[in-house]
């Protein structure tokens, strides 16, 4: 019978226990919900109702009382901080933001572009630079278009940019043929005193009756008029001359073209075409291919160099 009794005693103990441990929440709807806890996490808490049944409670459902009542316990706060609205009031104030004065740069003054180039080290350099470019650019172009070194130097010294230039819209350069005085044969001047004057006809058989030998030791005139100058005639008249290397025959001879553009001392022959040659020619102490048509060739020769 006693045993019994504690028996009761103990079942309604634990209700009353249950009953004092149940906790009320305030919900964000204006309802609330009684239950205990059993166990929290990031998105909310777990209650055991008092119908014996569980639900989860998010965080985000519940009002900022039962939030602040909830941070009370040590376990929970800082799962509820994140959720409780600090009011304004509370707010920790930012910080005002101090604008500090700075050193600046000061601008130049306004100036040409030779004068802000003038007014700096570097600037001192560049145009060292560019007037050491502009006499070497002089050189380059006296070697170009066959020019006087000194000459086109001097005058890119003198004028920047502007002297290189003038010389550089210049022609080439080429050396004008010599003159040959062909004087005109006189019977007279065979004619001794008291003799008469060789006839025209003896001067004519007197030049026909030269060796071979004094006539190629002159060399030899191929004029437009006398000759017709194609590729035939090149091919057949100076063969030694298209070779990377002239024949023992030829090593020894000079080849002239004169045409409209100039007179150019051949070195070689490069190539040939139906209308035109290309000749390697010397300018100066460079050499340069050129193209010269047939129809611009006026006269060739052919001349020993030692004649």
């Amino acid at each position: 019978m006693h045993q019994k009794f504690w028996t009761i005693f103990a079942l309604c103990f634990c209700g009353l226990l249950v009953a004092v441990r149940a906790d009320t929440f305030a919900l964000t709807d204006g309802t609330s919900l009684t239950g205990d806890i059993v166990k929290s996490s990031d998105t909310g808490l777990m209650l055991h109702l008092p119908d014996d049944t569980y639900t989860n409670l998010l965080w985000t459902k519940l009002s900022q009382d039962a939030l602040k009542e909830l941070s009370k316990n040590p376990k929970i706060k800082p799962l509820v901080e994140p959720f409780i609205e600090i009011p304004m009031s509370e707010r920790p104030k930012k910080p005002e933001v101090e604008i500090q004065d700075v050193t600046r740069l000061e601008l130049p003054p306004k100036q040409s572009l030779l004068g802000a180039l003038a007014s700096s080290s570097v600037g001192l350099l560049a145009l060292l630079l560019i007037y050491a470019a502009n006499i070497y650019a002089g050189f380059e172009i006296a070697v170009f278009r066959a020019r006087p070194k000194a000459l086109v130097m001097g005058l890119a010294a003198v004028l920047p940019v502007l002297g290189p230039i003038i010389f550089l819209a210049m022609p080439m350069y080429v050396e004008p043929a010599p003159v040959e005085i062909q004087a005109e044969a006189d019977p007279t001047i065979f004619a001794a005193a008291g003799q008469p004057a060789v006839s025209e006809e003896i001067q004519i058989a007197a030049m026909s009756s030269q060796t071979p030998s004094a006539t190629q030791a002159a060399g030899q005139i191929f004029q437009r008029g006398q000759f017709t100058f194609n590729r035939r005639f090149f091919e057949t008249k100076f063969p030694g001359f298209f070779g990377a290397e002239r024949g023992a025959a030829d090593r020894n001879n000079t080849l002239i073209v004169k045409s409209t553009a100039g007179q150019f001392v051949v070195e070689r022959i490069t190539r040939i075409a139906a209308s035109d040659v290309h000749l390697e020619v010397a300018l100066g102490e460079v050499r340069q291919e050129v193209l010269v048509p047939f129809a611009d060739i006026q006269e060739i020769q052919l001349k020993p160099k030692d004649a």
